[in-house]
């Protein structure tokens, strides 16, 4: 019994596993990511890279990436480059299999003619709002065209004239024949070829008709060998047209699959929309570090590796719905963590003399590159008479448990000396504390007084002669709501117009004049910062805060708001326990008690959120029997996705009296547990199956 398989299980995967066992395909595996390139990827598109790339890998399969490049007037090289290094830098490798819509044109016109030639494709004379006023309505079938029963040498001719340029954009447009009455709107007759004279990113001039998307997106995965079309949920309802296409042309047909998209809380998923933002300069272009594409992230100091996590923790669902941005930043914390080097840095410097301190002295002293990685180290940082501090970390009139420096308190300096305020001194014309008059026990240099005397703070500081000035960048929410989507209203009302501080005269420590950290750097007390990719250089540092310090995820997930002395934990059905911190313990029991427990591996079927009861998923479990059982856990928190859940094997108490609960009847319990705040499903690696026997 383990706590969380290697790799997330999903019903994608179970489809595939299904797949494979039952020699479809051959046994191969081939999944494709096919972006359209009419803007930069964003973190949704990261999350169906790792799908695609991801499952490709676990089933020593293939992947492509390829480019739907069918619509020239909104597609650039820029966009292609762009994508390009967003997936190479997210850390897959499609190796020799960069592939374009375009490489097909020719292949998509010869398919195009044979749908011709067997009477199931007609050329229509009828304009853009005309075809969509015939099409009908949710409610009403639609209208045939009067041009649906042309001959097929009619067709033929016409529609070879629409490619040699003999008509105009918008006159004529090639139509599959199909159903003008069916209930599917997408089966009405669809447009497949339209008139466009527009110059094409890699084919120039040769096309004057181009190929729509529901007419080339099945048949670029049919061309190419493709297994498993892994899609969005938009594309479902147009699964009957893309089958209907390959059925017709008898070609090799891949099986679509449809997941979730993901929408971040706080932003915009949309790439019309995030244009909109780039194209009225409300952000600082598509690489803006507030922004969700994954440029911005990269310029922000995310790391492959935190977005990765986060794809892998979101796991993959049939159900849309929002996850916190907090999960995002907390993926990135727990990366940076581990591995950030450490500095010092004053965002904003408070000028502080020691005055018992030599004035020509200049000690070097030992500082931890990372205290979670001891093999990377100390490095040396200089203390001299003039330091800075955080305006923040003194206050003249403190409040109430403020334990931080204030005229007569004695604090600590990261890795120096005990000191203590003795003087304020203010700008006589605005009363502006301008510096501190302090004073050194030279007898604590490290941190330590030999007399264990102790202090309540520890602040970071900068020397004022070795100081490095830079320029930093604090970031906030892009938007103000959870969904700027929400109502239907200008969501541009909802920017944040504190999404983005710059501090220009902030105080590092000098190691940071050259700064070479690959994935930037924790400034002790503040949280982790990484160099401006497009505006800092030597002699002019930008640093761009990638995340705070303050973990909100893990507070969540930890219940950082209990009580001191009370430990607050949930019951099966999410309600908050809590008990004194000394409460004796419950009597034992014995291992003949133990062995009543009817433990069995569980196949969960179906998980969703409850409504009304944030911290409820509802699952339905099959355990072996006749029929499955509903099982409500107390696991939101940490399964904020919860149809990532779908298609592991868990472990079961299946001999609990059924509990009846506001939302239905709870009929066993799922076992979950783990360490740091941290919970995690119990689940199995190999071969189990519902109803076995847990030992």
């Amino acid at each position: 019994m383990t706590t969380g398989a290697a790799k997330p299980h999903n019903f994608i995967r179970q489809i595939i596993d299904d797949d494979l066992k039952n020699g479809r395909n051959g046994g191969r595996v081939h999944t494709r990511f096919p972006p359209e390139p009419n803007g930069y990827l964003h973190i949704g598109h990261a999350k169906s890279i790792c799908l695609n790339f991801g499952i490709a890998e676990d089933y020593k399969g293939l992947c492509n990436l390829r480019f739907d490049d069918t619509n020239p007037t909104k597609e650039e090289d820029e966009y292609v480059k762009s994508i390009v290094e967003d997936v190479r830098w997210l850390g897959f490798d499609w190796e020799d299999r960069l592939l374009y819509a375009s490489d097909y044109f020719g292949q998509l016109c010869d398919y195009a003619e044979r749908l011709i030639m067997d009477g199931k494709a007609y050329v229509c004379d009828l304009s853009a709002d005309e075809i969509r006023e015939y099409r009908g309505t949710l409610t009403e079938p639609g209208k045939e065209s009067p041009y649906r029963d042309r001959s097929v040498d009619e067709n033929l001719d016409l529609f070879r004239r629409m490619r040699r340029g003999e008509f105009a954009d918008g006159e004529k447009v090639l139509r599959a024949k199909i159903d003008m009455a069916s209930s599917n709107l997408n089966l009405r007759d669809p447009v497949m070829y339209r008139i466009l004279h527009a110059r094409h990113h890699r084919t120039g001039d040769t096309w004057c008709i181009y190929p729509m998307y529901d007419w080339a997106h099945g048949l670029e995965d049919s061309i190419e060998g493709i297994t498993h079309s892994i899609c969005t949920l938009e594309f479902e309802d147009h699964r009957p047209l893309y089958d209907w296409f390959l059925e017709q042309l008898g070609v090799h047909h891949p099986r679509q699959i449809e997941f979730a998209r993901l929408n971040l809380s706080y932003t915009v998923m949309s790439k019309r929309k995030l244009l909109e933002l780039v194209e009225k300069k409300l952000v600082d272009g598509w690489d803006d570090p507030r922004m969700p594409t994954i440029s911005g992230l990269r310029r922000r100091g995310y790391t492959p590796e935190s977005i990765r996590n986060f794809a892998d923790r979101i796991g993959v669902a049939k159900r849309d719905s929002m996850v916190d941005i907090a999960l995002l930043e907390h993926c990135i914390r727990e990366d940076l963590n581990l591995r950030a080097p450490r500095v010092m840095g004053v965002l904003r410097p408070l000028k502080v003399v020691i005055e018992n301190y030599p004035e020509d002295q200049v000690e070097w002293l030992d500082a931890v590159n990372n205290p979670e990685d001891p093999a990377s180290g100390v490095r040396k940082v200089p203390f001299s008479r003039e330091l800075y501090i955080e305006q923040e970390d003194f206050r003249e009139d403190p409040p109430k448990k403020y334990y931080r420096l204030t005229p007569g308190r004695e604090v600590r300096l990261r890795y120096a000396y005990f000191i203590t305020c003795r003087e304020v001194i203010k700008n006589p014309g605005t009363g502006e504390i301008t510096e501190l008059r302090c004073t050194y026990d030279p007898a604590t240099r490290g941190g330590d007084s030999p007399d264990n005397r102790r202090v309540k703070a520890t602040l970071h500081w900068v020397s004022r002669a070795h100081a490095v000035r830079a320029e930093v960048r604090l970031y906030d929410r892009l938007f103000t709501v959870e969904n700027p989507l929400a109502g239907g209203g200008d969501y541009l009302a909802q920017l944040n117009p504190e999404s983005l501080t710059i501090l220009k005269e902030c105080m590092l420590e000098p190691s940071l004049e050259d700064p070479r950290s690959p994935i930037g750097y924790q400034f002790e007390r503040q949280g982790y910062f990484t160099p401006d990719s497009r505006y800092s250089r030597p002699g002019s540092l930008v640093f761009n805060q990638t995340v705070s310090l303050k973990d909100t995820w893990a507070r969540i997930e930890q219940k950082e708001k209990q009580e001191p002395g009370k430990m607050i934990t949930t019951d099966s059905s999410g309600t908050e326990v809590a008990s004194g911190a000394h409460e004796p313990l419950k009597p034992e029991i014995s291992f003949d008690d133990f062995a009543k427990i009817d433990l069995r591996v569980g196949m969960v079927l179906e998980a969703e959120p409850v409504e009304g009861a944030k911290k409820l998923i509802r699952l339905l479990v099959d355990v072996g029997e006749a029929k499955p059982r509903q099982i409500f856990a107390g696991i939101r928190s940490a399964y904020p996705d919860p149809g990532v859940l779908v298609g592991r094997p868990v472990a079961v108490v299946a001999n609990l009296a059924p509990r009846k609960m506001s939302f239905g009847l709870s009929e066993a319990m799922v076992l979950s547990g783990g360490s740091d705040g941290r919970l995690t499903v119990v689940t199995f690696d190999g071969d189990v199956r519902p109803g076995d026997t847990i030992t």
